[in-house]
Parts: structure tokens; sequence; C-alpha cells
């Protein structure tokens, strides 16, 4: 019989399900999890036998000891700036761990810490970070070990939904959180494109989106994501002049951000007629406010509007301004006040742009790979990957993500992944057998010479 395993999960949100499912499939597995809100956890819980929950404080440290004490390995699936708490509990009791969540610096300061206490604490194996690294490393290494060169390696991601169910003017719909989601529309971006160095500032992002063309159905534009020019490291590819990693979104969303950015939606900066103890207020009198205006007359609001988004015009304005009428921005309708813009916004967004019943999302990640052969001769390579949700059942971007997760765990607690220290999905002692499990779950990658 199977030694008996304990395993703590910190974290019972959207994408846990999956890795939950996955890890008790085995018999000797046993799972804590553990919630700040214990009705999260026994919502979760309600489903597996072998599953207990239980209310938890990640900021309590004494609290946070005593249960990581009694485990023998952690899953944190809470936001990335609270797993420091947890890795400086899992080091003093000598408890591995798993996170889906980049590798942050405060996060990688515990390597040498990991190594010494001989812990295995694997990051970014999720959906992006995660499988994109897994299938990303695969081809490389083997362009490598043939003799070849990468010379430009491309890699686009995005959760969106199925396009039956792309029916809002951003054609984007939200199963959890909205804010992350937006916060990174306002982000720099930097890599590299032919050799050189190529940074583009966060008003200009959005502006920056192209056609990118994967297959004939889909209307895709494509931007740059934070900061791609450490790849050249991480994935062992200094030869490469060209890697761009980014997000992708359907047609017509960018713009609509933009416009967005630009009349000053997105600030999260506290504003008192926003606050929740603050009078009600309508959506068209924000906009006369975030626009600096007395007048609350859509016809007024959308003059406006159109003087600050020069860049935006005719027909494309038009159809954002249809968007703004549909999220009921020129309306009397009340907002719910959440302290600034930003998260106000937020609130009518998770609003008006859930998924519906029997509607699915949709997971599509592709690597293009610019080749030279031992030979000489220039190739062409591309690795995608396209999954759907279940209607009104697991989400593609839940499986996509818990799932790995899941993987990973059990791989550690069989002694497969053995390295130790702050450690990330870029060698193939830990994806190859990830890859082959995502393989036996029926995520597959498919690889096509262009």
């Amino acid at each position: 019989m199977a030694t008996e395993r304990k395993i703590l999960l910190i974290g019972s949100g959207f994408v846990a399900r999956p890795t939950v499912e996955y890890i008790l499939r085995r018999p000797e597995n046993l799972l804590t999890v553990a919630c700040r809100r214990i009705s999260h956890a026994e919502t979760l819980s309600r489903s597996f036998p072998r599953a207990t929950p239980i209310s938890l404080d990640v900021t309590n440290e004494k609290a946070l000891d005593a249960v990581v004490s009694e485990h023998d390995l952690v899953i944190s699936l809470i936001p990335y700036i609270l797993h420091p708490y947890v890795i400086k509990s899992v080091i003093k009791f000598k408890k591995n761990m798993v996170t889906t969540s980049y590798v942050s610096p405060t996060i990688k300061s515990f390597d040498a810490e990991a190594k010494a206490n001989g812990l295995t604490i694997l990051n970014e194996i999720g959906l992006d970070p995660g499988i994109d690294h897994l299938f990303a490393v695969k081809f490389i290494n083997e362009v490598h070990e043939a003799g070849g060169k990468i010379i430009s390696f491309i890699s686009y991601c995005g959760g969106l939904p199925a396009p039956e169910a792309s029916n809002n003017p951003l054609g984007y719909k939200f199963s959890w959180s909205s804010r992350g989601v937006l916060l990174a529309l306002k982000n720099s971006a930097k890599f590299y494109q032919d050799g050189e160095i190529v940074e583009i500032p966060d008003s200009q992002l959005m502006l920056s989106a192209k056609p990118y063309f994967i297959y004939p159905a889909f209307a895709f534009l494509a931007y740059p994501n934070r900061d791609s020019t450490p790849f050249r490291e991480y994935y062992n590819i200094p030869e490469a002049k060209t890697i761009i990693r980014g997000t992708l979104r359907y047609q017509g969303f960018t713009n609509f951000v933009k416009v967005l950015v630009d009349i000053g939606l997105l600030d999260d900066s506290e504003q008192d007629y926003l606050s929740p103890n603050a009078s009600e207020i309508a959506w068209k009198d924000v906009l006369a406010k975030v626009i600096g205006i007395s007048s609350r007359d859509e016809s007024d609001l959308r003059k406006n509007i159109a003087h600050k988004v020069s860049e935006i015009s005719g027909e494309e304005l038009e159809r954002i301004f249809r968007g703004f009428k549909w999220l009921g921005l020129f309306s009397d309708e009340k907002v719910h006040r959440k302290g600034n813009l930003l998260d106000t916004l937020c609130a009518t967004f998770e609003e008006k742009m859930q998924y519906g019943e029997g509607e699915r999302d949709m997971i599509i990640l592709q690597h293009k790979f610019e080749i030279e052969t031992k030979s000489g001769e220039r190739e062409t390579w591309t690795s995608t990957l396209l999954e759907y949700g279940e209607p009104n059942g697991t989400s593609a971007m839940a499986k996509t993500v818990g799932t790995p997760c899941g993987i990973a765990v059990q791989l550690i607690l069989d002694g497969v992944i053995k390295q130790t220290g702050i450690l990330r999905p870029y060698t193939p002692e830990i994806n190859n057998p990830i890859i082959k499990a995502l393989e036996e779950e029926g995520i597959k990658i498919i690889e096509e010479k262009l």
C-alpha cells in the first residue's frame, strides 16, 4: 500500500478544481483546502471525500506554520504577492511547494535557502506561464540537438470566449477578477526584433497591436507582453534575433481599451465621489467628470471623447461608442462605487461581461519558430494549442492552468522531479515528464512545418 501523502492547497479559486481532481485520483493523497473564507474552501471540498476545508490567513505566521508543518507538500494558488509568506513557512518546515505564478525577484531571493534545505519549489506551471514554457523548451532543445539554430521565436497566447460567446463590444468575458486583466493593459513592453531591442511605452501598447493569423476562422490581434528579453537566457537561445512573447485578443479589443485608457477610466487613484459612502452617481456623470466637462449630454460626451482619442476616428470610433452605450456609460445607470475609476469600471464589466448559460471559453497558444538547420536551410515551424471549455463545466482556462499544476505536484511526490531551489519549467528533466502526463490528459500541441 502506498504511503499516505498530505497535501495543503492554499486558495480555492477559479483554476483550483482541476488541480484537486488530478491529485485526488491517487487514493493515498489527502488534501486540505485552505482559504481565508472557509465557505470558499467548503464549496471546493464538497465534491471530494478526501478533501478537508479549513480557514487560513497566510499573513498570520503562527497559523500558517501550524498548518504547513502537518503536510508533505504545499500548493499556493493565491496572489503572487502572498507567496513569500508561504515560502518562508515551507523552508522553515522543509516542505516542497508548487505555484503557477511567475517568479518575482522576491521569490527568487529564496533560491539559496531552498537549495540548502533540499527543497523543490516549482513555479510557473500553469498555462502562461507553464505550458508555454514546456513546449517552447521542448522544440528549442530538439533544434539544438539536431545542430540547428533558433533565428526567431514569437509566442502569443489568449484566454478568450469561444467565437460564439464573443458577443459584446470587447469580444472578451471575465470568469474571475477583471482588475488584473485591465491593469496588464497599462504595461510597457520590451522585446528583440531583428537583433535590436524595441521598447513600447504603456501609452502606445494598444496601438502596437497587429493582426495575427493562426486559423482563417479567427480575427486575432496580437500585442507584446511586458519584457520578453530575458527569455533569450531562460530558453537558452542566445542566437535568436527576434524574441517576442505576447497576448492574443479578438479584433476590436485593443482600440476599445485604448479609448478607456486615454480618457482615464483605468485610473486606480482614489476618488472621493466614488467612495462607497458617497452619494449615488450615474455613469454619464462619472464620464463627464473624467473628461472634464459640465455637460452630461451624450452628444457632448462623445464630442469630447473624440477630441481626446484623435488616433481613432470614423466608423471605428462609432463602434466603440456603441460599446460605451451597451455598457451603460452614457446612461443614468448608477455605478457600483468602488473607490476609484478602475475598480468601478471593473464592477460594471464583471456584471455585464460574464459567461452565460452554456457558453464556453477558449485557449489559444502558438509558438512560431524561424530556424536554421545544421545544413543552413531556413524553416518555419509552429506549435499550436487550441482548447475549448465544456459548456456549464470545466473551463479551458481552468483545465490548462490547474492540470499542469496537479501533474507537477504528483511528480514531485513520486520523486520524479527532484531538482532543488526556486525552479521554473525550463529543463527537460522537469518538462518531459509533465508533457507526457499532459498528453495523457488530452492536452496536446500540434507542431507543423509551414
